[in-house]
């Protein structure tokens, strides 16, 4: 048996692969333990998963919905500066609290978020082997390949390299505060400075949840890059739906994720463009008690079953969260997508590359637009058949059972 710590962000769309992972890894005969902050603790032991609390001090319970509320608030720029703001004080958590934490519970190998650079090091720190999980979009840079927080598209010419070396030149400076927090650290605990971003990733493994066909061309991954795919797991518990009142129109599926699913103003564009068209719309994240009245066609409730719903769907609206996207595209379902902030522009891009689906900027929406996407995606059956030739190379990835192959083999050597 082997003892996994956990490290990552305390948000639901990195926390929710690692449950799969964690689930996996258990099912196998090991033990898992996440290291977060305390309000996460019930959540992950109602998984019946092993919790070890961290930044007890500065994160109070509470703390991290308030955090978030205040994140569903902003988008853009004032989203990002937030969010750097966030990733600072997190990496000065893990670096202060983590290292004790992780050495008394008798862990064997760390499993790293590819976003939480400071999990990295507390393992070198440790003298323990440590694999990445990259549950957002690969960080991995190439010449080509856009930075992860930017709308560009790929461009393997040299515009398109000087582009992309300046926006993460640019990138490297609005993370500057959380380099410098991890760089301290470092130099506290006598290891090498970082000379760049890859340093921060594993020599022994890259897990990415990603397949290969969503992703722009890559020529320089390392070989112990893998891509596998979605890391999900059978859900447990039961989440109530109306299932009765859909009524065979095709279906639209729209989410703004966790973190964004405050923008009613977003919501309620989608409704108006759904109007006049023979859908049926069901928005998930906000009941009709925050959107008021609402078109006949358009069913909305605060939390809904995603993975069953997107079996039934013929379109996913969406802000263009990897997890989202990723369980679309897992059953076929082509995507309309309006990014807001993070990589989700990215992700937006990546979509439109494949030939998934398209992108509306939030500056452009609105519904006239809107209903004209949409009549277009469903017309042209391109869109579908896209999607559905990226559904069969998620199911060709492994997954979770993969990813859980992998890990094993390296914790094995």
């Amino acid at each position: 048996m082997t003892h996994f710590g956990i490290i990552g962000p305390p948000v639901p769309g990195h926390v929710n692969p690692f449950l799969a992972l964690a689930h996996e890894l258990q099912a196998r005969g090991h033990r898992v333990t996440f290291f977060q902050i305390p309000d996460l603790e019930a959540e992950v032991r109602s998984e019946e998963i092993d919790f070890c609390p961290i930044g007890v001090r500065d994160h109070p319970l509470g703390s991290l919905q308030d955090s978030l509320a205040q994140l569903g608030r902003r988008s853009g720029l004032a989203a990002l500066r937030f969010t750097v703001r966030a990733i600072q004080k997190t990496t000065e958590t893990i670096c202060r609290d983590a290292p004790s934490a992780v050495k008394a519970a008798h862990v064997d190998v760390l499993l790293v978020d590819q976003t939480e650079p400071a999990g990295g090091s507390v393992a070198e720190y440790l003298g323990l082997p440590f694999i990445t999980i990259c549950n957002a979009l690969a960080l991995n840079r190439e010449p080509a390949v856009p930075p992860p927080f930017t709308p560009w598209n790929y461009r393997d010419d040299p515009w398109g390299r000087l582009r992309n070396r300046l926006g993460n030149a640019i990138s490297d400076r609005i993370l500057a505060p959380v380099r410098n927090v991890l760089a301290d650290y470092r130099t506290r605990w006598r290891l090498p400075a970082h000379q760049d971003l890859s340093d921060t990733f594993s020599s022994l493994a890259q897990i990415s949840q990603q397949p290969r066909e969503f992703d722009f061309p890559r020529r320089s991954l390392p070989d112990c890059f893998f891509y596998v795919g979605p890391l999900r797991r059978q859900r447990r518990r039961h989440i109530e739906f109306p299932w009765e009142r859909l009524d065979g129109r095709p279906l639209i599926y729209a989410s703004l994720g966790t973190l964004q699913n405050k923008n009613l103003k977003l919501f309620h564009c989608f409704a108006e463009a759904c109007r006049r068209l023979e859908v049926q719309l069901v928005i998930a994240g906000a009941g009709k008690e925050s959107l008021g009245s609402l078109p006949e066609n358009v069913l909305a409730v605060s939390y809904a079953p995603q993975l069953e719903l997107l079996q039934k769907a013929s379109l996913t609206f969406t802000h263009g969260g990897l997890n989202t996207v990723l369980d679309s595209l897992t059953f076929g379902v082509p995507l309309l997508v309006t990014p807001l902030t993070y990589e989700q522009p990215a992700i937006a891009q990546r979509v439109r590359w494949v030939g998934a689906g398209e992108m509306i900027p939030v500056s452009q929406m609105n519904p006239s637009r809107l209903r004209a996407e949409v009549g277009k995606l469903l017309a042209n059956r391109n869109y579908a058949n896209q999607a559905q030739r990226i559904a069969e190379a998620i199911r060709a990835a492994g997954g979770v059972r993969r990813a859980g192959d992998l890990i094993e083999n390296i914790a094995g050597r």
